[in-house]
This record gives C-alpha cells, structure tokens and sequence, in this order.
C-alpha cells in the first residue's frame, strides 16, 4: 500500500470518527438526560449532526475527498470514474472510523449510561440506551417500511451531493462553501424525517457504533437488532445512494447548460482536428 492511499483510507476512518463524536455525543444528550437539553429543540440535534459531517469535510476533503459514507462511495464508483479497487477498502476504514468514534463518545458517556439505565430499570442487552450508538424503527414503522424510508432519504442526500459538487452546475456554492451545504442537507433531510429510524443514510455511521455497541454488552439488542434490523440501515442506504445519483445523473446533469457548452466545445475541437486530419 502506497503512501498516498493509505492517507486516504485515514482521512475517511477520521472523517467518520468525527461525525460519529459529534452526532453520537449529541443523540446522548438528547436520550440520556431528564429533561433533554434538546426536548424541546431537536433542530439542535439535527445542527449538530450537520456540523459534524461539515467539519469532517473541511478536516479530511484535501486527502480523501472525504466520502465519509459507503453509500457515497459507491455512488462516486459508479458515476464519478472513482476506482472500483479502492471501494471496499474506503468502507473498512469508514466502519472503523464509526467504531473507534463509538468508542470515544462511550468512554465520555457510560457513567451516564448506567445512571439513565439504573433509573430506567433498563439493561444493556435489553437495549437500554442504544439510541446513543445505532438506529432502530420508530412508533408504527416496520422493518420493511424502515427499509423503504431509508432508500428514500440515502436518495435525497446522494442526489443533493452530486448536485453541491457539480462543477458544471453554475448554481452550486462556491469555493469551500459546500461542506457547510452538505453538513446542512444532512441537518434537513433529519429535521424533516429523523424520525422515522433515526435517518442512519450512512451504512458506517449505524454499522460501526452498532459492533462497538455489540462488544460493549449490548449484544443481541445491537446484533442483530429487533427482527434482524441490522442489515436495513446498510443495505437501504447502499441502494438509495444508487438511487440518488442515478436520477441526478439522468434527471439534471445532461442539460446544465455549462455541461452542454463543454460538449459542444469539445465537439467541435472534434471536428476541427478531423478536418486537419483529413486534409
């Protein structure tokens, strides 16, 4: 392994680690205390979780183009001419930055944990506070609904990227201001559908905490889950990414009009050389 890729499968297990440190730290804020600092305003949860992701990007971007996501890199491998070679590795380092980050947020919270589950009556392997670490179905949402939802919201936020990191599309933000457009989308695509499962969009932001959690004693209530919800929120985002950046590359990107001008022009550096050729 080259020096160059090994810095990228870092930046991609650090970029994970600190969307994880930030969003798993603000979801105990949010479940473990009474009264929530954040009962009554979720938005600040769903901010928090953005920024995280913002700040992942501007942190790790200049080396691994920070993906941050399986379900991203997948999008990017299909679409975006990113080595189907690198593919896998990206998604180990992007699971093993969700586990390490579990850990961090555990070693800051399990006192509160305990505390929460002793007042609650609850035990770990019964599933007390796993909403810290890994997603499950919220009131009235079956696992096959779950899976649906997180197709749809993956689709949303893979569609919003391709369309934040276009360079043909003029009326995307400039500069290094897309980080904080992305860390935006995440915090909209939450605020307006969080709570359906806890908008995991991300196989290694659930995954990664959800095997620490397994090996911190939440076992069975980590993996595999209420009826086997392991797998939903893997499999549902690696398809709705597929989702997303398929209709953006089929819905939008053929007619921006900056793409259709580089054609042309190439088109016609075409043509022209084939003249010269041909004389």
């Amino acid at each position: 392994m080259n020096r160059e890729f090994l810095g990228e499968l870092i930046s991609e297990a650090l970029a994970v680690f600190i969307i994880i440190a930030f969003g798993d730290s603000v979801a105990a804020m949010y479940l473990l205390y009474d009264p929530s600092p954040y009962l009554q305003s979720y938005w600040g949860v769903c901010i928090v979780w953005g920024l995280g992701v913002t700040v992942a990007i501007y942190a790790t971007g200049s080396v691994s183009g920070t993906h941050a996501n399986p379900a991203v890199t997948l999008a990017l491998a299909t679409y975006r001419a990113f080595p189907w070679k690198k593919v896998v590795p990206y998604w180990i380092a992007q699971i093993v930055g969700g586990f390490v980050g579990a850990g961090l947020v555990y070693a800051l919270y399990y006192p509160v944990i305990n505390h929460f589950n002793d007042i609650h009556q609850l035990a770990r392997a019964g599933g007390g506070g796993a909403g810290v670490f890994f997603t499950a179905p919220g009131p009235g949402i079956t696992i096959w609904h779950a899976f649906s939802d997180e197709i749809i919201l993956t689709a949303i936020l893979v569609f919003g990227i391709f369309a934040i990191t276009e360079q043909y599309n003029e009326m995307a933000p400039g500069a290094n201001f897309g980080a904080l457009i992305i860390g935006f989308l995440v915090a909209a695509i939450g605020a307006s559908m969080g709570y359906l499962e806890a908008w995991a969009i991300n196989p290694a932001r659930d995954f990664g905490p959800r095997l620490f959690a397994y090996i911190a004693g939440w076992h069975e209530a980590a993996l595999p889950a209420t009826g086997h919800y392991w797998w939903v929120p893997v499999v549902g985002p690696l398809i709705g990414g597929l989702v997303g950046a398929t209709a953006y590359e089929y819905l939008v990107f053929p007619f921006l009009p900056a793409q259709l001008r580089a054609q042309k022009a190439l088109q016609s550096k075409v043509d022209a050389e084939s003249i010269i050729i041909g004389e």
